[in-house]
This record gives structure tokens, sequence and C-alpha cells, in this order.
């Protein structure tokens, strides 16, 4: 992709507002961009980034953050864009953004003015697109951003508890940009300006579309197949109808999805929903250096857009962090970004990296701190397979496991380089990391991990073992949990080395599919042995395409087709939670029945190896019900009860 320079002087921001609009002298935009977002022009926020290379592209591009979704008339209120309308739900997907594990509504939005909830709808990309149809009949309505890109085939939905189909279906958009959309987003509103219509654009890379029911398949273009490939090279996932009601099916729908998401030799998928033929084309080629470097060097005001009174949480974390590479070849399999940035790493010019830490140490209020130089992890910059013709046909789903591939190139020597240049420029007194720590990689480079501790390491470092019961970290395509102890004692060792006295934050799921009481006491017993206490833990959340929510829903992996034991009810789950954190007095009565339950009476008490007392403590909450009896309470609407009044027993 070959981002040109803006004709004229950038715009200091994009355009929020008709009174904007009409001081630039523009009747309406070419691209009317919607998103659940506030708008900041931060290279970390999508919005900023697509609409700022749609500007350097020659667009005119206005932006519509959060507006009031009960109605059209938010969405009239910059006019009738010229060519098309891009909607996206933000960088959460809405669900996520509103709600915990257990349902229920989040009280703040990291991503809203003064961190208040409510200011986008559920499921926002399809409400954003049926409104901009509805404001703006005719117009072409492009989906993309995590929501749509995670939707993009049948899904489970784990707040309905439901097989749901494409948004594409919900949304009625005509096409989806799956993956990061510059590239495909560039092309398409191109296109439209040329006069060609939505489906003129079923040829490009890294799109979804629905057919017509009278429509038929065309062949899959030459410069969108893989190299070598022939025209018919096309697969058939399992329809809408079949993977909502056979659960295996829904299964051998996610493993041949994930088969598919190597962009060097993806094959078209499709997928019936009715007599309608869902369509998805190749993902997008990587982008190459000076690509990424392109993007980055365009002119983000790096802050909110001046309209807003009240703080953005999320803008105030990322004010001073630099993005130095996109992708993840980890491959876990309850983490959504290989579906979403892939697997391929995909890195900035120490130039460009370093241009953008100048610009900051330059800037009104730098501290001297660098908050992060990373991306989705820490320490993948500028590794890749080393023998390109073996990546063009590979379709591992993890680089690292059940070990690193021996082609992968693990050197850390460019990071390193990377983050000397970066701690040496004037004004700049520290540079963290903050994203997280691949260790099974940090543990193959001794003199990494040693600088890491020395130099960027401001107290704490997080890093994500995840688990250490074996069979639930293969579930989970994590590395060893021997991984875990190495690099806590190098962590250690290299720490005491630099005379800090500086701790691991680790994180453990509970809830994951595979995890048994068995196996969460296996890791209880863990940390206790070690002495770790984690304050911050997950609890597991099924997020659309993922293969852990495959696991989750079918309860098979979608890999082996084994059978995966599955915690399903909200009870099952409390159990796991208490016993990773079975040493706080609130969760005392919960990590007891957990022990009862597995028949590991052995372990409450007051021996060495026991993990709770044999009576709870003065800080445990009391008893409020006996064992088993439902609680009843306020419920709207039910009969012989009315509020503030306690039912007889």
């Amino acid at each position: 992709m070959r981002v040109p320079r803006p004709a004229g002087s950038a715009l200091p921001f994009l355009p929020m507002t008709r009174a904007e609009l009409d001081r630039l002298g523009w009747e309406r935009p070419d691209v009317l961009f919607v998103s659940g977002d506030a708008y900041v022009d931060h290279p970390s926020f999508a919005m900023a980034v697509l609409g700022r290379v749609l500007e350097a592209a020659g667009f005119r591009v206005a932006i519509l953050a959060q507006p009031d979704w009960r109605s059209a008339a938010a969405f009239r209120s910059l006019g009738r864009p010229r060519l098309c309308c891009a909607v996206s739900a933000g960088n959460m997907d809405s669900l996520l953004n509103h709600y915990t594990a257990e349902k229920r509504p989040r009280s703040d939005d990291a991503y809203s003015p003064g961190g208040a909830a409510g200011l986008r709808p559920d499921r926002a990309a399809s409400v954003y697109a049926q409104r901009c149809r509805e404001a703006h009949p005719g117009v072409p309505v492009i989906a993309g951003g995590v929501e749509a890109s995670l939707r993009r085939f049948a899904h489970y939905d784990y707040w309905s508890d439901a097989v749901r189909p494409s948004i594409l279906v919900s949304s009625k958009a005509d096409l989806v940009v799956y993956g990061m959309g510059e590239a495909p987003l560039v092309e398409i509103v191109r296109r439209l300006d040329r006069g060609e219509t939505p489906p003129d654009l079923r040829d490009l890379r890294g799109v979804a579309y629905l057919l017509g029911a009278g429509e038929e398949l065309a062949p899959l273009p030459a410069s969108v197949r893989a190299a070598g490939t022939p025209v018919d090279d096309t697969r058939e996932l399992p329809s809408f109808e079949a993977v909502r009601d056979d659960r295996r099916e829904f299964a051998l729908a996610t493993r041949q999805v994930h088969l598919e998401m190597n962009p060097l030799n993806a094959r078209r998928l499709l997928q019936r929903h009715g007599r309608r033929l869902l369509v998805q084309n190749p993902p997008s080629l990587p982008l190459s250096t000076p690509e990424m470097d392109a993007i980055y060097a365009l002119p983000y005001a790096r802050r909110p857009h001046p309209s807003y009174t009240r703080p953005i949480p999320a803008a105030e974390m990322m004010r001073t962090s630099v993005t130095i590479q996109r992708g993840c070849f980890g491959g876990c399999s309850f983490c959504s970004l290989t579906a979403h940035q892939g697997r391929i790493v995909q890195w900035r010019s120490p130039a460009s990296v370093l241009a953008e830490v100048r610009a900051l140490a330059r800037g009104d209020g730098f501290t001297g701190v660098i908050s992060d130089l990373g991306g989705p992890t820490a320490n993948m910059y500028a590794m890749r397979c080393a023998r390109p013709e073996i990546e063009s046909v590979c379709r591992r789903l993890s680089c690292l496991h059940p070990a690193p591939c021996r082609r992968l190139k693990t050197d850390h020597g460019p990071l390193l380089a990377l983050m000397r240049a970066a701690r040496a420029l004037p004004g700049v007194r520290q540079v963290l990391i903050a994203s997280g720590v691949r260790m099974d990689l940090a543990n193959r480079s001794p003199e990494y991990l040693a600088e890491l501790a020395a130099q960027h390491v401001g107290g704490h470092l997080k890093v994500a073992p995840e688990h250490v019961a074996r069979p639930v970290l293969d579930l989970m395509r994590k590395s060893r949990p021997e991984e875990f102890e190495e690099f806590a004692r190098r962590f250690a060792a290299a720490s005491a080395r630099a005379g800090k006295e500086q701790y691991l934050v680790p994180y453990f799921i509970a809830g994951h599919p595979g995890t048994t009481l068995e196996s969460m006491i296996e890791l209880a017993l863990f940390l206790k042995r070690t002495g770790l206490r984690p304050r911050q833990v997950q609890d597991f959340i099924p997020a659309p395409l993922d293969l852990a929510t495959a696991m989750y829903h079918s309860g098979l992996d979608p890999v082996t087709l084994a059978p995966v034991p599955v915690p399903r009810t909200a009870r099952a789950r409390r159990l796991q939670r208490a016993l990773l954190q079975f040493f706080l007095p609130r969760n005392w009565r919960l990590a007891r029945a957990a022990l009862l339950e597995a028949g590991r009476e052995d372990l409450i008490g007051d021996g060495q190896d026991c993990l709770i007392p044999a009576h709870p403590g003065a800080a445990a909450p009391p008893e409020r019900r006996a064992a088993g009896e439902r609680s009843v309470g306020y419920r709207p609407g039910r009969p012989g009860f009315k509020k503030g009044r306690r039912p007889r027993r």
C-alpha cells in the first residue's frame, strides 16, 4: 500500500461538527467515519489512523464519534457523504466493552470522555450501519474494526448464548473489511471515487461480502489468489444453519477459518446463510516496513479532539506510548490478535520509531518517560520466519507452541538496538516496556532479559503465564510452566544485579476451557509454593472467532476434535476464581466448597501444604444463606413483591 503525501497541509484534527465543515468550506465529506470511541487523534486509535491515511490519499474525512444511535438524526448532521460511510464499533468489541465475564454491565468505558459508560449501543457496528442506511439511502456502507472482523462468519455470541449469523446479515453492510484496514479501505474509497460500485469491489483482499440470492459466485481474480494456487482454490465452511445446530460442525468451521489466516497461502472461504452465500477473500498482505513508516509519519495531533471537556482514560494511557510492530505469531487460543492483526509480524524502521520518540520529547508536558515501546507483544520486533519459501506454505497455528519453530528468527538484537537508541535521545529519561513480554522468547536472549530488567521496568513487569497445568496450557497454546519459572529466576537475578527491587505481575486465567477443579488446585498449590498472590486475575470471556470460544461452545478442541471439559455455570467459574485467589479471606467459603467438591479435604487446615485454614478468619464475610438456598430479591413486575419490602420466609 502506498500512502502519498497530502496535496495541502493536513488538518490539525479531522472535523467532527457541522461548524468545522463550514469553516473548511466543505458542503459534505467524501467519507463519513462512524465510531463507538471518542475521537483521539493518536496512532493507537484505529479511527485516527484510517482517517489520516484517507486524508493523505486526498479525501475529505469527517468523524462521527459516539453518535446518538436512537435515531438517524445524528447520522445526517454532517451531510450525505459523497463516497461511503465507514463504520466501526471502536477499538473493542462493544459487548466486551459493556459487560464483564459474569455478563454484568461495566461501570466505565476507557474510550469515552470521563470514562462514562453507555455512549455506544450493544452490537454497535450493526446499529451504526443500519442508521447510516436510514440516514443516507444509496450510500455504500463499509463495516470494519475488531467487532466486524471477529463476527464476519457465523459465530458464537457469549452474551446471548447462541450462534449468530455473520455481521453482514445483521448490519446489511455492503462489505466488511476484516483485519487491519488501511490498504483495503484506501483502495475501496479510490475505486468508489472512480465511479465503481460495491459489487465491483469484491475482487479485493481483506474483504467479506454477501451474494444476493440470485447472484453467482465469480472466479477468484488472479490478483487476489495466493501465488501458485488454482483459480478455483476455494473452501466452503459448514453453513450457518449447520454450525447453529451442530456443535461439531461449529468446531470444524472454526478450525478451517484459522487454517486460512496466512495471507501468503489463504484460500477463499464460503459459508451459506440460507439462500445467500457469504464470501471471504484471502486476507490483506502484510505491510512492508516503508508502508508502516508512512502510516506512522502522518501528522497526528496525539491528543483528543478539542471539543472534549473531560479526559478520555485510554488517551491518557496511550499519550506517550509508541507502537513499533503489529501482529503476533504466538497463536494463543483465547486471543483475538491473530484473527485481526495476523500472525506475520510487521515492524517500523528504527528511524521511524526514533523520529516519533523525538517528537514526543519536544512536546509540551513531556515528563521524560516513554510509557511503552511495543505493540501486541513487547519482544517480537523484526522476528519472522527465516525461510520465506516455507512461510508461504505454512499453516501452523502457532510458531511457538508446542515449541518454538526452528525456522523462526528469535534474534533480539534489532530490538535491543532500538531500545538503546530510544533511551539515549535528548530529553528521554526512561523508556518503559508495558506491552506483554513473551517469556519463552525472552529466555532465549539473556542479554535482552538483563537489559529489560536493568533499564526498562518501573518496579513491576506484567507477564502472562496464564496457568501451570500442562493439559490446560496445551489447549491455550501457551508455553510450558518451566518457561515462567526460568524467566522469574532470571528477572529476579537481573534486577538484583541492577540494584533494583522489582516484581513480576503475573496474569492467570480462571474458567478457560479445559480447566477443572483439579487443575485449578494445581495452580493454587503452585502459587502457594512460589509465594505469588495475584491480585489481578482474568475471567475467561469467549470472544467471537477464537479457538477457545469454539471449545467453550462445542466442548471440543477444534484442532483435534477431542472432548474438552468446560466450566459453564456461574458457580463453576466462581469456584475456579476463588481457588486462584485462595488467600483472600472473602474467598474462604467458595475455596472450601471447591476443595471439598474435588475431594481435597487434605488442603483445608493448618498444615504447611494447606491452602485455607479449617475455619474462616474474622475478615471472612459472614455466610448469608445456607448452602444451596436461592436468594429471593426484588424483581420488577414479580407478583407479590414490592421494592424495599423483604419477602416472608
